[in-house]
This record gives C-alpha cells, structure tokens and sequence, in this order.
C-alpha cells in the first residue's frame, strides 16, 4: 500500500485541513451557550457522565450575560484577546462547548448561533452536543442557517466515547448506538459535518474493543473525530471509582501503543482533530503525564516515525465512506 502523508505528518490532522481550506490555521473560541444536559436535569439522569466535570466540559469557555441571557460577542471579544499572541487577526471558530449546545428552544438556538455567525471575526460554527438531542427543528435550524451563512461553516460534534453496552451503562451516556447512527445520517442530508468524540481507556475495555469502536466510524460519513485520552477530573464520580482502585488509568506507553492502532486503522478521509486531550490543570487527577501536552505530542509523532505509522494503513473498508461535506 502506498504510503500516504499530510503534509509532515502521516495522518489527516485537522491544522492541515485548515491550511488547505483557509490557508492559515484557526483557532477556537470556547463560547458557553448556557444551556444544560438531559443526563442532568432529570430527562435521563441527573449526575451526567461519568467523567464529566461540574462544568459540563467547559471550564475553557467565558461565561458573561446580559439581563441572565449568554452575550455571545463579549464572550468571542474576550476568547480573541486570550488567543491574540497565537493568532491576532483570525479567523476564529466560535465552539459551543459545555454541556449540550442544541438543548434548548430552537428560537433560543437561532439567537445564540446567529449571534456567532454575526461576528466579524468568526468563520464558523462548531456545537457540542448529543446525538438524542437533534430533532427535526434543530436540524431544520442548522440547516436554515447554513443557506444563509453560506461562506460560514456549521460543524456538529457528537460524544460517541463507545460503542460497547457495557461501558455505556458506566459512564452512563443514556442512548443507543442506533440513536448515533441516525443522527449521522441526517447530518450528513442536511450537509451538516460530523465530529464524532471518542475517548481511548475507559475502565474495562481492551484495545481490541477500542479499534472496533474505530472500525465501527469508518462506515459513517463523518468529517472528522475527536481521540481523548481518558481524564479522571475531581468531583466526578469517576474519581470516585478511581480513588476506590476500581481501575488503572492508562500510561503514556499504553496510549500511545492504543492511539497509533486506531490511527492505523482509520478511514484516510477523516480529519483526526484531537489525539490527545486538554485536562483543566485545576481539576486533573489522572494522567498528570497528560500536563504537558507538547511533549505528549512529540512522543507520539517520534513513535508515528519509527513503527512506520500512517492513517488508513490498515484501512479495508475501500470507498464505501462519502466523501467530506
């Protein structure tokens, strides 16, 4: 098989999709919509996920109101005045990151998106949300907005973290796969990309389940995924579990030798836009070799280089995935 690179790297990461689209790499804006999670508010649960913090995911983003309602342009103001020594003039993503960003009202969601769109530094969309949460009137929404945002992009992230039923149950995610499937689905009719977040080293699975969960994508048509190392964060009850020794949190070793399998193994037309994970320094217990994120990175390109790694190398499936939006 020939060997396939990216620019330098042997994988399609997502800083060389943005410099083939766009030329310049973008950066995102944490932005918090200020809305909730049915796993919290009693529709499915009320503790959430397991691994996820009080801040639903979101300690990355600025919470500012007017009158109790998000002020989505002070918020993407002050995101572009953290980020202006890496990039001073944009474009910038406004991602809607904690919690579920398409549980609320749909006028609530045209309010909050368009206020984004608006934005003159803004170049698209990204919404983090849950698969049972989008109807047919936020897929209407999203697909009102992106005919009239046309040279804006709207992306659609979704928390998969598995397939396997087991570990669903323990984390408690509080859907079906088939619920997964059908969104994907009517994302992709509606033109809307697919992210699809997958977190490497949940209590009890072995790697050979984690590259089913791999091989199980390669039949969607998503645009790209999400590899997260799992992170023990305080005041969550996985740091309860993990206090009580009812797992072992992988070493950098490990995760490497996992990562680059599912690598390996991915569809070469999917954008890798993570293949490690930002723990909030304040609240990680477990892997505090997860800290330093530059040198995680090294070690896994140094190890990509010598086992002779490339996304797609074990690839099988042919060209059965669509083609990216």
């Amino acid at each position: 098989m020939e060997r396939r690179l990216w620019g330098e790297r042997p994988y399609y990461s997502l800083d060389y999709y943005f410099k083939s689209v766009y030329g310049t790499k973008l950066y995102k804006i944490a932005i918090d919509g200020g809305m909730t999670c049915p796993t919290r508010d009693g529709s499915i649960d009320t503790d959430g996920c397991i691994f996820c913090s009080a801040g639903g995911s979101g300690e990355f983003a600025a919470s500012v109101c007017v009158k109790d309602e998000p002020d989505i342009h002070r918020q993407i103001d002050l995101g572009i005045e953290q980020i202006r020594e890496k990039s001073p003039y944009g474009p910038y993503i406004a991602y809607f990151q904690p919690f579920t960003n398409t549980y609320a009202p749909v006028s609530c969601l045209r309010k909050i998106y368009t206020a984004a769109l608006s934005h003159p530094g803004i170049a698209g969309l990204s919404i983090a949300t849950r698969p049972d949460c989008l109807g047919e009137d936020v897929l209407a929404l999203l697909e009102e907005l992106r005919e009239c945002y046309p040279s804006q992009f709207i992306w659609v992230e979704l928390g998969l973290q598995t397939i396997h039923r087991e570990t669903i149950q323990y984390i408690r995610r509080g859907y079906e796969n088939s619920v997964f499937e059908k969104a994907i689905h009517d994302l992709y009719s509606i033109r809307i990309p697919s992210i699809v977040h997958v977190i490497l080293g949940l209590p009890g699975e072995t790697k050979e389940q984690m590259l089913t969960t791999i091989e199980y994508l390669n039949t969607f048509p998503i645009f790209g995924i999400k590899l997260q190392l799992l992170h023990v964060l305080s005041g969550t009850d996985l740091a309860i579990d993990f206090a009580q020794r009812k797992f072992d949190i992988l070493t950098l070793e490990e995760y490497t030798e996992i990562l680059l399998a599912c690598v390996n193994s991915l569809s070469p037309e999917t954008v890798i836009h993570r293949l490690t994970g930002d723990g909030p320094k304040d609240l990680l217990i477990a892997p505090t070799w997860s800290l330093n994120k530059k040198a995680v990175l090294n070690h896994i390109h140094k190890e990509m280089r010598e086992r002779n790694v490339w996304q797609g190398k074990k690839y099988t499936a042919g060209d059965t995935v669509p083609p990216i939006l």
